[in-house]
């Protein structure tokens, strides 16, 4: 018996997601024969290789012409040469496809980079000679240390080339695509089905990828995890292409971020056709449940499946209903839909055992294959895309799990289990030097600090081999002295919800946080040298366009005083089990006034139904791109000092936010930082650590390095602690080295008054 998950394009092009490697380790704790896929990279290098681009200039030239002509014919100049010119020198391409690649991922040759920059006969699309005009005009000339940015930009000019010849609902990357959850029914997403990228260049894929054809002749449990809405088509046609080849033998179930929140009422019997069962939440409870089944029903998991896939003679199996499973059951032309059992003190008493133990298991992944892509100069933006990152939880949901926009009715946010962080750095650290990956992306919701803490000290006490990053909460536990000690054990980054950068709002969607602690956390992180994204969100239920202008002059002040790398705003989508809603049925949001779907599809019921409509939605989308060209500006370094109210081409009123709003409040955090020593109490020593490093003397006094300036002490006041003591509060210290300076530091009352000279200076407090 085999169990195999499948993670279909398009996802990312430089890390694998992590729901194959979770789920993978699950069922070999289960005692299962379990592989995965990762599709994404598979279809990327079907189509972007020597022989892929062959066959789609094959197939679609003719087509590009055409359009060529009656762009041309339109007036519009500039789309005919690009299109005539994909064709003209498709030969380079062809040429160059696999130089590019290899590129991206690491290899390819330094010499072929000066002929790719300089040759009047590599390949060059617009969004290239845009990227190189760039640099031009910057005041300086294209040197081979952009030849990353410029293979980048080679395959956004291919997939646009995709896009306007060949398959229109193409992108390198789709996490939240329209598509399948705008106003449509499931009779329109089958026609989608069939799509050109799908069926001439995934289909090939299906067709010889070792797992999918290792399947035969066992029976398997094939998982498709399906994050994002852009990832449903072409699972749907993974879930075909198996059916068809493999029929009773697989036992296809669906689940991931998409299905938990979009179809957690999916009932459309023309799924039966594609699935067997769609698992929801975490999926551990429901995969037990079915081993389990199993055994009590005296049948092996492959014969309970069989059972299942052929729907005859289920006998009590037919009303069976598994934990937070939806079964499609083939009985006749109609599947009988046996749904969900929702709770289960059992199987949440497991998934709670469970959760903590499971660390991701990558052994079937080869990440070589991945891209560090380079689509912007942007640090942080760098930092999402260049570089092949090992993905992990610290905690399974959000420790906060209460904003009122959030969808806090489902498990992924509500169901707060952290992990053993002892465990997870063990297994990510063997993984690191088995793949030779050493970055960590967490993909928590949120990272809990303390769990934060204990990983980062696991790290320096290993000799910090882990750069990783990942999402916070902006909130007080992130001082100056917690920021910098992440910096210190391997934090390179972190991303954040800011949402509403005002008070009142922030009161509005019940934050949690402070304007004053997200600036305070904000200026602590910059100051350790650690990258920072904040999200946006505008148009709220209660927006009006002085909310909106105010948050938008706050956050041109967090640019301006060098708060953040990157931003990005959102635009406020209402879900059914968001916070807001609930309160809204409950009678508690006067202002809120939700338009209940009505089957506005064109054919049939709606099918993807978490996402709502509501009164006055549609009246902030023309902030939208004002907000984007303002935000772009900034985080590039530019405008900074530009009124809001400039980037509208239509009335908005003046913000009410005082233009040194923000540098007056870090002017506030610099004075308590100032005063932090005298926090420093006996009670308190065991949250004492040293990241100076080692003092040396030079003359009557010893100077140290503490972010990156100079620190200086009288060598007398050296003299009251001994070095030794500093070095046993290191983070890399080992824990008799730090138990004996502790220690220490209890028996001799008269050392704290000597420490507090170098708070700040390299001494750091944590309080928890």
């Amino acid at each position: 018996m085999k169990a195999v998950t499948i993670i279909p394009p398009l996802v990312q092009l430089n890390a694998p997601y992590p729901s194959g490697a979770y789920l993978t380790s699950f069922f070999k704790s289960e005692g299962l024969d379990a592989v995965w896929a990762d599709l994404s990279i598979e279809l990327f290098y079907q189509i972007f290789c020597r022989e892929g681009l062959e066959r789609l200039f094959e197939i679609s030239g003719a087509r590009a012409l055409e359009l060529a002509d009656r762009a041309e014919k339109d007036g519009d100049d500039n789309t005919a040469f690009n299109l005539r010119r994909y064709i003209a020198t498709k030969s380079n391409w062809i040429e160059w496809i696999d130089f590019i690649t290899a590129v991206l991922s690491g290899g390819g040759a330094r010499e072929k980079e000066h002929q790719f920059l300089y040759s009047p006969f590599a390949p060059r699309g617009q969004r290239m000679e845009d990227f190189l005009a760039g640099i031009v005009d910057s005041g300086r000339e294209p040197s081979v240390d952009d030849v990353r940015f410029l293979c980048s930009y080679a395959l956004a000019d291919l997939a646009d080339y995709i896009t306007a010849a060949f398959d229109p609902n193409f992108s390198l990357i789709r996490y939240a695509e329209h598509l399948t959850v705008d106003e449509r029914s499931f009779s329109e997403l089958e026609k989608e089905l069939d799509s050109p990228v799908l069926e001439h260049f995934y289909k090939p894929v299906l067709e010889t990828h070792p797992v999918i054809v290792g399947l035969a002749p066992t029976i398997s449990l094939i998982c498709i995890s399906i994050p994002f809405a852009g990832t449903f088509i072409p699972a749907l046609y993974t879930a075909r292409f198996l059916k068809q080849k493999y029929g009773d033998q697989v036992f296809i179930c669906i689940g991931g971020g998409f299905v938990n929140t979009e179809l957690r009422d999916a009932r459309e019997p023309a799924l039966g056709k594609y699935i067997d069962a769609i698992s929801y939440d975490r999926g551990y409870g429901s995969y037990h449940e079915l081993i389990k089944l199993a055994t009590s029903t005296s049948l092996s998991l492959s014969g309970l499946i069989r059972e299942f896939s052929q729907g005859e003679n289920l006998g009590k199996l037919a009303t069976q209903s598994l934990f937070k499973m939806r079964l499609f059951l083939k009985q006749g032309a109609t599947p009988k839909i046996l749904d969900p059992l929702w709770t289960s003190d059992e199987l949440e008493k497991f998934e709670a055992t469970v959760t903590p133990k499971i660390i991701p298991d990558y052994s079937d992944i080869d990440f070589t294959r991945y891209l560090r892509v380079c689509d912007d100069a942007n640090s942080m933006h760098r930092l999402w895309t260049d570089g092949a990152w090992i993905k992990a939880y610290l905690a399974h949901g959000c420790y906060w799990h209460r904003c009122a926009f959030c969808d806090t009715n489902l498990d992924y946010v509500c169901g707060y289990k952290p992990v053993n962080t002892d465990a997870l750095y063990d297994g990510l650290l063997q993984t690191a030097h088995e793949k030779n990956i050493w970055g960590v992306h967490f993909v928590d919701e949120a990272m809990p600090p303390a769990a934060l803490k204990k990983f980062a000290l696991k790290n320096a006490r290993a000799g910090n081999p882990l750069y990783f990053w990942g999402n916070i909460r902006f909130e007080k536990a992130f001082t100056k002295d917690f920021a910098a000690f992440l910096s210190y054990c391997g934090l390179g980054g972190v991303s954040a919800g800011i949402e509403v950068a005002t008070g009142t709002g922030l009161k509005y969607i019940n934050k949690g946080t402070d304007i004053s602690s997200i600036i305070n956390a904000c200026a602590a992180f910059k100051e350790a040298g650690i990258l920072i994204h904040a999200y946006m969100i505008y148009g709220f239920w209660y927006d009006t366009p002085q909310t909106i202008i105010d948050s938008m002059e706050t956050l041109r002040q967090f640019f301006a005083a060098g708060l953040l790398d990157s931003s990005f705003w959102h635009k406020f989508v209402l879900t059914r089990n968001s916070t807001v809603y609930t309160e809204w049925k409950e009678g508690r949001q006067p202002d809120l006034h939700p338009i209940e779907a009505n089957g506005g599809a064109k054919e049939g019921a709606l099918f993807a139904t978490n996402n709502l409509h509501f009164k006055g939605e549609g009246n902030f989308d023309k902030f939208g791109v004002p907000l984007e060209a303002a935000l772009n500006a900034w985080m590039h370094g530019q405008s900074l000092e530009k009124k809001v109210t400039k980037w509208f081409d239509f009335a908005v009123p003046s913000p009410t936010i005082p233009r040194d709003f923000v540098e007056r409040q870090i002017q506030k955090y610099e004075k308590q930082n100032s005063e932090r020593a005298q926090s420093l109490t006996p009670e308190k020593v065991f949250g004492l650590y040293w990241l100076g490093g080692t003092p040396v003397r030079a003359g009557k006094e010893y100077r140290w390095i503490y972010l990156m300036e100079e620190q200086t002490a009288a060598a007398t006041t050296f003299k009251q602690i001994e070095q030794g003591l500093l070095q046993g509060l290191a983070p890399e210290a080992t824990d008799a080295a730090r138990a004996a300076a502790l220690k220490k530091l209890e028996q001799d009352a008269s050392l704290l008054p000597a420490l507090k000279n170098f708070f700040g200076r390299g001494l750091v407090l944590l309080d928890f």
